[in-house]
């Protein structure tokens, strides 16, 4: 079954110019919207048990406010997704600099990462390519940066996400798809009674800052096991000091699921029992950030809707928070010569029974 694919204009943003939407859709009701700015998915309407189609991605109406949000709804983020630590890193002897825009940390890139910059996108028959060039020096990481992310619809319902850069420079680099997930619609409250199960037995405890320690420790009797599925909110207000630290979930899980034949792991499913929705991720990263929507605060969204705390959840596939400076973690290090593809697959079922 083919893909059809449809751009329109999104209109426009300071700096960035105009930006243009590509629509995918199969013959299934799957309808994937995907602007420039941010590489950002705008809408992605998944049919339910009855056939009827919603919205379960948070984000807003137009570019300016994407452009304007703090939140990345949507966005592909780097040039290094997630957290490190006070912006500061070396790398082959040097010492490299970082804006902190977290409190004392760097996060998701930087004031001006690639949530913000227009990805020129060229549509292809099932999908649509986003390609972007980061200078060396750009919000202080080393090397010019080629990257470029496809997002392929499949007649099967999966949305795969190909990542492909290369540098003339040693840097460092981790990109990774920021959805914010509500699968029984995007304004249809808190995510705390959906079921999550996480294909990890160990997770990365993080400081009051969010800052992984560089311990990696066992899942087992905390409120991080998720290997069987349960539904967030059973723990999410537990008296355990990293709840507390991230004022719910907001940490990285160790993958521990085989690769299959196609390079994948299973990472983790989430389920909808109001819609039968369900999401598959899989990966062929070393880890999952799951992050709870614990600082959404009731912000406008689109098509009127207001985004309350827990109104939405993130599944960040990703080298592990703060890699640069912990050895011992999968390496985000990216030199000349040498091209760091990674894969990422959303894949939507409907369950008939709960």
């Amino acid at each position: 079954m083919a893909t059809r694919v449809h751009a329109s204009p999104f209109g426009e943003v300071p700096d960035e110019g105009p930006i243009t939407q590509f629509e995918l859709s199969n013959a299934n009701g799957i309808r994937v919207c995907i602007i420039e700015l941010g590489a950002a998915i705008t809408r992605l309407e998944v049919p339910d048990r009855s056939g009827a189609s919603g919205d379960i991605v948070l984000g807003y109406d137009t570019a300016r406010a994407y452009h304007a949000g703090g939140s990345y709804f949507g966005a592909v983020v780097g040039r290094y997704a997630n957290r490190i630590a006070g912006g500061r890193f070396s790398l082959d002897g040097e010492s490299y600099q970082l804006p902190c825009n977290d409190g004392a940390n760097h996060l998701h890139g930087g004031d001006r990462g690639f949530d913000k910059r227009r990805w020129i996108g060229t549509p292809v028959s099932d999908g649509v390519v986003f390609g972007l060039m980061s200078a060396h020096g750009d919000q202080g990481y080393p090397g010019t940066l080629s990257a470029r992310v496809t997002y392929r619809l499949d007649g099967a319902n999966r949305l795969s996400v190909d990542y492909t850069t290369t540098t003339d420079a040693p840097t460092v680099v981790n990109l990774t798809q920021h959805s914010y997930f509500n699968l029984a619609g995007h304004d249809a409250g808190t995510i705390i009674d959906h079921n999550l199960e996480i294909a990890a037995d160990f997770f990365t405890p993080v400081d009051a800052t969010l800052i992984p320690t560089g311990e990696v420790i066992a899942v087992d009797g905390t409120p991080f096991d998720f290997r069987s599925a349960k539904p967030i909110g059973h723990e999410i207000n537990s008296p355990h000091q990293q709840l507390n630290y991230g004022a719910g979930y907001d940490h990285n899980f160790v993958l521990t699921s085989p690769l299959d034949a196609d390079g994948l792991r299973h990472a983790a499913t989430l389920f909808e029992a109001g819609s039968g929705r369900e999401l598959r991720v899989l990966t062929d990263q070393p880890g999952l950030q799951f992050y709870s929507g614990n600082v959404l605060d009731g912000s406008p969204g689109k098509s009127g809707a207001v985004y309350a705390r827990r109104g939405g959840l993130c599944l960040e596939t990703q080298r592990f928070p703060n890699s640069p400076n912990v050895p011992h973690f999968p390496s985000p290090v990216l030199r000349p010569g040498n091209t760091l593809t990674t894969r990422t697959v959303f894949e939507f079922r409907v369950r008939h029974a709960t």
